[in-house]
């Protein structure tokens, strides 16, 4: 019998594991649960209505500070109720620079949302960047 502490997304069949493949370590567990907290438009998860950032809502959105900033509240906020083992050490949402161009300029359609946290229980310190599209 397979034995791991949560179900790999996507799904796959593993040789090793049988139906589906595992998550064998709580590092790689931790960063599945915050990227389907980030990812996860509300009211898109059955039984939970106010589960997840939803941070493709904001597809078209102005990419200003403020919106970064609503970003970085919402995750936080969704962090400290859905998986509130994770404690977040630091919390970045913003656009990267443009490519071929100035250093200064940003590029307005991307957003790069980087975390940086620990689970005490488990003594474990990892980082996570999500790329997103906007």
């Amino acid at each position: 019998m397979a034995e791991g502490l949560g179900v790999k997304l996507p799904l796959f069949v593993d040789p090793t594991d049988g139906a589906y493949g595992l998550h064998k370590d709580i590092e790689s567990l931790a960063q599945q649960n915050l990227k389907m907290i980030i990812l996860t438009s509300p009211g898109e998860r059955i039984m939970f209505p106010d589960f997840g950032v939803g941070v493709r809502n904001y597809l078209f959105e102005q990419n200003t500070e403020g919106t970064q900033n609503f970003i970085r509240q919402r995750v936080q906020e969704q962090v400290a109720k859905y998986a509130p083992y994770i404690a977040i050490e630091e919390l970045t949402v913003s656009s990267p620079d443009s490519i071929g161009s100035l250093p200064s300029e940003k590029d307005q359609n991307r957003l790069n949302i980087f975390i940086r946290f620990r689970v005490p229980g488990a003594n474990i310190i990892s980082n996570l960047t999500i790329p997103v599209e906007i």
